[in-house]
């Protein structure tokens, strides 16, 4: 129970009808729970005039900590007590399942499978107009943007931007991964990089070697690998041998003609 309940039901006057009512509270709440399920009698709150909620121990395993919440009432100027709901409510030490989050905010990179769809709201921070001002009727002035060659209503924004600059920088394919770290070069020296276009193109680019572990995706140009175009295989270096000024040959031998 919260502390502005446990403050109103102080307020209250606890209606003396309505509290003795334990056992008419009881048989209500075993109609619901069952007799295995209900434990003993945990005290009563008034939750308005003439209005008390008893409160019952839960033997249910599955559900530590809840008990059984009977509201009984009465009328003014009559005695009888009748029985307004039976519910099972959470304690201060229960179980809860987690706050309900949003599908938007649940969804992670990497969660978007074939056939599955991901739109954007109208709002979105990482995408503005693609033209000077917004279009009143996005469909009429599509059609005029296909035909000049524009085609987009809307392109990234300094936020989205951002976002994908601190992104792709900080991940796999930035500088700082244990294989750019050992690379024999930048991605910036490479051959098979390919310039993105823009400003983007300042910081990065798209990998276009296959054997490469990054074939096909964005990596700055401070990236690398070890299938750097320019990559020599690495040869352990010929000791020098020493060797005299001259040669005697000890074994071989010349024939010499008599005269």
């Amino acid at each position: 129970m919260s502390t502005a309940v446990r403050r109103t039901a102080k307020s209250l006057r606890l209606d003396a009808a309505c509290a003795e009512a334990v056992e008419l509270a009881r048989d209500a709440a075993l109609e619901m729970a069952g007799k295995d399920e209900l434990g003993a009698h945990l005290g009563c709150v008034a939750d308005g005039e003439r209005v008390v909620t008893h409160y019952f121990a839960n033997q249910n395993a599955a559900y530590q900590g809840w008990r059984w919440a009977v509201t009984v009432a009465r009328a003014p100027r009559q005695k009888h007590v009748t029985v307004d709901e039976v519910v099972l409510l959470p304690g201060d030490e229960s179980v809860l399942a987690p706050a309900w989050v949003p599908w938007s905010e649940r969804v992670r990179p990497g969660d978007l499978g074939p056939g599955d769809l991901l739109p954007t709201t109208g709002d979105d921070p990482r995408l503005v107009p693609g033209y000077a001002e917004a279009p009143a009727d996005p469909d009429e002035v599509k059609r005029v943007a296909d035909e000049l060659g524009l085609g987009r209503i809307r392109v990234l924004s300094p936020v989205g931007k951002d976002d994908a600059v601190f992104r792709w920088y900080a991940g796999d394919n930035g500088p700082e991964s244990p294989i750019a770290q050992a690379a024999p070069g930048h991605c910036s020296t490479c051959g098979f990089i390919v310039r993105m276009a823009g400003e983007l193109g300042t910081v990065f680019g798209v990998c276009a070697n296959e054997y490469a572990p990054s074939d096909g995706k964005v990596v700055s140009l401070d990236h690398g690998c070890g299938a750097h175009s320019e990559a020599v295989p690495y040869e352990e270096p010929r000791q020098p041998v020493d060797l005299p000024s001259h040669v005697l040959d000890t074994l071989g031998f010349d024939d010499i003609e008599r005269l």
